[in-house]
């Protein structure tokens, strides 16, 4: 079995904002090119245009329909969820032969592909379902966090990210050390009281969700009052120019 490492200052992790999620899937086909691509082995897809397609994915997104406790109408909550690389990962510790193991420098859990057997032990010990058996390699792969990408110096600054963040079009994927107090992702977790997924398994997940707002509510808050003004400039011209026509 693997020991997990002491814990270690610096956290790399994700703040995915359950209120912004469009669930467009973007960050689902982004990791799956990116990985494809830069993974060890590639990520597989077997029958992909058939009737019964199967293929591995690091990163996924669910589709939930939540009705407020406190009422008010329902809303679908998109739910991104991959490695959640915790603190106490169950999957690291039943490993039987080290593969997969947790980073002492940045907290991140990976898989050494050349050590891993295939056994599934660590996605039976996952509570969040986050490993995935590639049927044609035969051994587990999970999200990485792009390790490849975030310290690639040949990659501009902006691209140094998971991909899953960099290709969000709608800014709902944060990383960052969240065992930085001051970071940018601790301040957003501190702020909008970012949540563990599954707090009771006591994993210590690194990544954090912030909780969606109920909607009708929001909107019915939200202080609208139309502003009328003189157009000024070329707006003025051209109010001018469509009432002579």
């Amino acid at each position: 079995m693997t020991a997990l490492p002491e814990a270690a200052d610096k956290k790399l992790g994700l703040v995915i904002d359950l209120d912004t999620c469009v669930g467009c899937h973007a960050c689902v086909v982004n990791c799956k090119e990116w990985n494809t691509s830069n993974y060890g082995n590639p990520l597989s897809d077997i029958d992909a245009y058939g009737a019964e397609p199967e293929g591995t994915f690091l990163n996924r997104v669910h589709a939930f329909e939540v009705t407020p406790d406190t009422g008010g109408c329902a809303q679908t909550i998109h739910f991104p969820k991959s490695c959640l690389h915790c603190e106490d990962a169950p999957c690291v510790t039943v490993c039987p032969t080290g593969a997969s193991y947790k980073r002492v420098e940045d907290g991140i859990v990976l898989v050494n592909e050349n050590d891993c057997m295939g056994c599934g032990l660590c996605a039976w010990a996952c509570p969040y379902g986050a490993r995935e058996l590639d049927a044609l390699a035969g051994i587990m792969k999970k999200c990485t966090l792009c390790v490849d990408r975030i310290y690639n110096e040949n990659l501009p600054e902006e691209d140094r990210e998971p991909a899953c963040v960099r290709t969000c079009p709608a800014g709902a994927r944060h990383f960052g050390d969240l065992g930085d107090p001051s970071s940018d992702v601790s301040k957003l977790v501190a702020e909008r009281e970012g949540m563990d997924l599954m707090p009771e398994m006591g994993t210590k997940p690194v990544n954090k969700y912030l909780p969606p707002r109920q909607k009708d509510t929001l909107l019915a808050d939200m202080a609208l009052t139309p502003k009328s003004e003189e157009p000024k400039g070329f707006l003025a011209w051209l109010d001018k120019a469509l009432e002579a026509l």
